[in-house]
């Protein structure tokens, strides 16, 4: 009996794959880079006939790396970034680039061209809003199609059918149009929860009355793990897998991490997800619906049947710190021997110093908006306390303060989040930021939580591997894969001792926050 599972992840820089067992054991993993275009300042786009080839790549070289023969791979899944992707009539691709080139044809999620049409958004005051945190943001679709059908009305009269990334590779798979309830929920607006899912009196009031006619969407979305059937012939011989393989209906990537690390555990109240890595997204779970200003959602049934979802996160993380060091003389390119330097000399310099290193020197790390809790995404970033010091000593202080500040502001989103039912006292850490040893250790000393960091691998591909594992009929649902596939996590204390040092920074945190918004109110 085929009994290994095959899950995808596609994130921002790179398409990875991993084959599983049915117990949540990752065999196997192979990663292959994807290719960005930044056609103008605040634009960045994919080609998505790139994406699926460094998915057939990875895909192939993870089963080698397993050893599973291709027979014996029963499901797949996918999840991805929530770019989205435009095609035509007949299925072609259709450039959302300055350039026109068509192979330009996915707007990555991180693309903020759509600033403005995010806010036309907001000015309407639907009731979509409720469930976005009050305030649309440009990282989320509308936008998007408002800009392109403004902007490129030729792309706009050619395009036929509009995918999340992780719907297009499920259909790229499978054959099949249904998208996923998670990519539908989260960032189409889509109210999983009401018989009329569809707002269009909302579309038509920002100028997408015809939005329906260009996307091919569906009147009902399919829940996260819906077996959408077998891998198509194509698919077959690109991926390298048989037909017995099933296609489940995917996730975006940060509710894949969510699934990987919380799903299953019986008191998801008091657990949070945090996904980490070239941005930040924090996954909150609750049998009830729990709006909070800031905080995107409360989606229902994404990514698990009858749980409502909250989500928050910062839109530059791992992207700040590479950008702190690129932007100081002493930097250069952040590559990942550059940040284990540097982290090996603030070592040092807290071995003198303590906590206390660079104590003056403060950072609000919105370099790119604040996603949450304050959803303002034309805030901006700042340093306070900087001096005539060059050094690399100064780049050490400047890259320390700024991973304080990033676990700031995790904090800020926790507290939003307890203010509005949640209990939260454990984080579950996956993504890049587990590798960096600095933001592990505040994670938990300056937010005052334990933090989890899962073994066995992979979280966002296990939560994914735990969707496909629910298509192919291993588990009767998903909620009963999760619990069976989970994996233990190593535990991390915070240290009493960091509280008065890190209680100090946040009182400062929040204040800069204040002052920043009175110095944009006198501009």
């Amino acid at each position: 009996m085929a009994h290994y599972l095959c899950a995808v992840d596609v994130g921002t820089a790179s398409a990875r794959a991993g084959i599983f067992d049915r117990s949540g054991v990752l065999l196997g993993r192979a990663e292959r880079p994807i290719a960005m275009n930044r056609s103008a300042e605040g634009h960045a786009e994919h080609d998505s006939e790139d994406i699926w080839s460094a998915v057939c790549a990875s895909v192939q070289a993870a089963r080698a790396a397993s050893g599973a023969a291709a027979d014996a791979i029963s499901g797949i899944s996918f999840d991805a970034t929530c770019s989205t992707v435009f095609r035509g009539r007949e299925g072609e691709q259709v450039s959302v680039s300055r350039n026109g080139q068509s192979r330009w044809d996915t707007i990555v999620w991180l693309d903020h061209r759509a600033l403005a049409e995010a806010d036309e958004c907001t000015a309407t005051g639907h009731e979509v809003l409720k469930f976005v945190g009050g305030v649309m943001s440009p990282e989320m679709t509308t936008p998007k199609l408002m800009w392109v059908k403004r902007h490129l009305p030729e792309t706009w009269a050619r395009t036929g059918r509009l995918f999340d990334l992780a719907d297009f590779l499920t259909c790229k798979a499978s054959g099949s149009l249904a998208r996923s309830q998670c990519t539908l929920t989260a960032k189409w607006t889509y109210l999983a929860h009401e018989r009329a899912a569809w707002r269009p009196d909302f579309f038509a009031a920002v100028g997408l009355a015809d939005m329906f006619e260009h996307a091919a969407l569906p009147d009902r979305a399919s829940p996260v793990g819906t077996d959408l059937g077998p891998l198509t012939e194509q698919a077959v011989e690109q991926l390298g897998l048989t037909s017995a393989c099933r296609v489940g209906a995917g996730v975006i990537d940060a509710f894949a991490g969510a699934l990987g690390v919380v799903g299953g555990l019986p008191d998801v109240d008091r657990h949070m997800a945090l996904i980490a890595g070239t941005s930040s997204c924090v996954m909150a779970m609750s049998r009830e619906p729990r709006a909070a200003s800031g905080i995107w959602g409360p989606y229902y049934g994404a990514p698990l049947p009858g749980l409502w979802l909250s989500e928050g996160g910062q839109s530059a993380t791992g992207a700040l710190l590479d950008h702190v060091i690129r932007w100081h003389g002493q930097g250069g390119e952040p590559t990942a021997e550059t940040h284990r330097r540097i982290t090996d000399r603030i070592m040092q310099l807290r071995a003198i110093e303590g906590l206390d290193l660079a104590g003056r020197l403060h950072v609000l790390p919105d370099f790119h908006g604040n996603r949450s809790p304050l959803a303002d995404p034309h805030a901006v970033g700042v340093i306070s306390g900087l001096t005539l010091d060059a050094s690399f000593d100064s780049l050490c202080r400047l890259y320390w303060r700024t991973a304080v500040a990033i676990a700031l502001g995790i904090r800020h989103v926790l507290d939003a989040l307890n203010a509005n039912g949640y209990g939260i006292d454990t984080l579950h850490v996956t993504g890049g930021h587990t590798r960096n040893p600095l933001l592990m250790e505040l994670y938990a000393d300056a937010t005052g939580c334990t933090v989890v960091e899962p073994s066995g691998g992979d979280a966002m591909l296990l939560g994914t591997a735990m969707i496909a594992a629910t298509a192919a009929g291993h588990y009767p649902d998903l909620a009963s894969a999760c619990t069976a596939m989970r994996q233990q996590g190593h535990q991390r204390l915070p240290n009493p001792a960091a509280r008065h040092r890190f209680d100090h920074d946040y009182r400062v945190f929040l204040e800069m926050h204040r002052q920043r918004q009175e110095l944009d109110r006198l501009t």
